[in-house]
């Protein structure tokens, strides 16, 4: 059953529990400054792979569209003739080798999802490994990649890289600025200042640069096969199942495309067995993409998810169409 897991009610308001943990809050905050700045002084950053390193990543835990972006971005990529690679954690995935190769016939268990969602929405060579230096040095073993673009990759700072992006919520943004773990950050908002590019999810002014998620033709897609539009579920009650790091932003979804749902908040990368999703009524199951890779078992005809894309507005468009361009020869043709 759904835990009904709301990470606002910890992360984004000012609860005892919050309160409570600031002191372990300021301390990990501490660690991870003077952990960049080891790294900074005393170990090289810059990427010496032969492949140009895009790191896609965020400075808080979870659900900033940081996924949906970087299928965009590979896509972007491969439209212009370069080579892509992409590696990632892997995260809750059961892999035990040090790095693996992700295909898309891959067992969700042993990857994790969101790995194999980007291979299969990107059909680009996909490693995982907690190791990303292994993994990339796989992947230019491989196939020889032009750029290799590392999947949450922003604190892993034993990885040199090329370029940064970090993905912010526009929602959400930052909540009080505290750090893990009374507040959902990673790093203190000034490490932004660091990163290469700042992208936003979620409308902006025109001139800066963001993107926003929407559903793909307005379509929804059966576990088996089948998919009919999303407007056909409009005016009957639907189970809007998410275990993603932002799930509101998915029920907010469904409720702008007049769908009348019945919200089911699980954590993020939940592992789904079949009773989560017995409801016991007989109505219609919406879930996420990611969620639907977890649930490919079940083969109930009921159980839909909704594909999604990425819109970016022109000056972000420009932005990466720039730096693909920019890309240096030397490392294309090493």
């Amino acid at each position: 059953m759904a835990l009904n897991f709301d990470p606002e009610k910890v992360w984004y308001s000012n609860s005892v529990l919050s309160v409570m943990l600031l002191p372990l809050s300021w301390l990990f905050r501490v660690i991870v400054v003077l952990r960049r700045a080891y790294y900074r002084l005393g170990r090289r950053m810059r990427s010496t792979s032969s492949a140009f390193v895009i790191v896609v990543g965020n400075i808080t835990v979870g659900g900033t569209g940081k996924t949906p972006f970087l299928i965009w971005l590979a896509g972007q990529c491969c439209r212009r003739g370069l080579k892509t690679g992409i590696i990632t954690r892997g995260y809750k995935g059961t892999h035990t080798t040090p790095v693996t190769e992700v295909g898309a016939d891959s067992r969700v268990e042993d990857v994790g999802d969101e790995a194999l969602l980007l291979a299969r929405k990107t059909a680009c060579p996909v490693v995982v490994g907690a190791d990303r230096g292994q993994a990339l040095a796989l992947l230019e073993q491989s196939i020889r990649p032009d750029v290799v673009l590392s999947d949450d990759g922003l604190q892993h700072y034993a990885m040199g890289r090329d370029f940064e992006i970090a993905v912010i919520d526009g929602e959400r943004e930052f909540g009080n600025g505290r750090c893990l773990p009374a507040r959902p950050l990673r790093e203190p908002p000034s490490r932004l200042q660091s990163c290469d590019l700042v992208v936003r999810n979620g409308h902006g002014d025109p001139h800066s640069l963001y993107f926003e998620v929407e559903p793909e033709e307005l379509l929804a897609l059966n576990l088996r096969e089948g998919r009919k539009p999303l407007q056909e579920f409009s005016g009957r009650t639907v189970h809007a199942v998410a275990g993603v790091g932002n799930p509101r932003r998915f029920f907010r979804m469904l409720k702008r495309a007049g769908v009348d749902i019945i919200e089911h908040a699980f954590p993020d990368h939940h592992a789904y067995v079949k009773a989560d999703l017995d409801f016991g009524d007989g109505a219609p199951i919406l879930m996420t993409e990611k969620d639907a890779v977890k649930c490919e078992t079940f083969l109930d005809s009921d159980i839909w998810y909704l594909p999604i894309i990425v819109q970016v507005n022109a000056a972000l468009e420009q932005r990466i169409s720039t730096l693909i361009e920019g890309i240096p020869i030397a490392k294309t043709t090493a």
